[in-house]
């Protein structure tokens, strides 16, 4: 195993500054680190998400999203390395394989879907929902910097596996799914 923390407080981020893995330090709020940090909060909601599924026994959802929560860390790695990429084409790939086979078994949407129904379908939402902010704050960076544009696809889809596997989830649960009503337009 490579480098271990020992000490977790070590004090030089006091004056708002952090250090990347490169050695440079930079602003805390920093577009790169504001991705970082997003990234990472995503694999937060991910593990809650698992959690929630492992209370139902829908364990074989949790299998498809413990190997992205490793991608997620390589994502991270990426960004506090800038210049090294590790996301590659065949992880985008690997996530539309498991949407088209996923929204496969699903019937096909005729309205808009709201985050609710049950724990499980919402934390998916919520998961998809931070994903789709995630890609923003790399957006943000690439304004700024190269990075790695296979990580910027990845981020879009796995947004979409997570929509595709919340309307899955409501399904194995066999819990409706919350479908938008619109406000009636007022009479004229």
């Amino acid at each position: 195993m490579g480098f271990r923390l020992s000490k977790l407080y070590t004090r030089t981020g006091d004056e708002g500054k952090t250090g990347l893995a490169d050695g440079r330090r930079i602003d805390k709020d920093h577009p790169r680190i504001e991705a970082m940090g997003t990234v990472d909060e995503l694999n937060s909601v991910l593990g809650v998400l698992i959690a929630d599924l492992q209370i139902q026994h829908l364990s074989a959802l949790c299998a498809v999203l413990a190997p992205i929560q490793h991608r997620l860390f390589d994502l991270g790695g990426e960004l506090a390395v800038p210049g090294y990429d590790i996301i590659g084409e065949s992880d985008v790939t690997h996530l539309e394989e498991m949407i088209d086979g996923y929204n496969a078994d699903l019937e096909p949407l005729k309205n808009f879907i709201l985050p609710g129904g049950s724990r499980c379908i919402a934390s998916a939402h919520l998961a998809r929902s931070v994903c789709r902010r995630a890609e923003r704050r790399y957006l943000t960076l690439a304004n700024e910097e190269t990075v790695n544009t296979q990580a910027r696809i990845y981020l879009n889809r796995l947004s979409d596996l997570l929509f595709v596997l919340a309307r899955t989830i409501a399904r194995q649960e066999q819990t409706p799914e919350v479908l938008w009503q619109s406000k009636p337009r007022p009479q004229e």
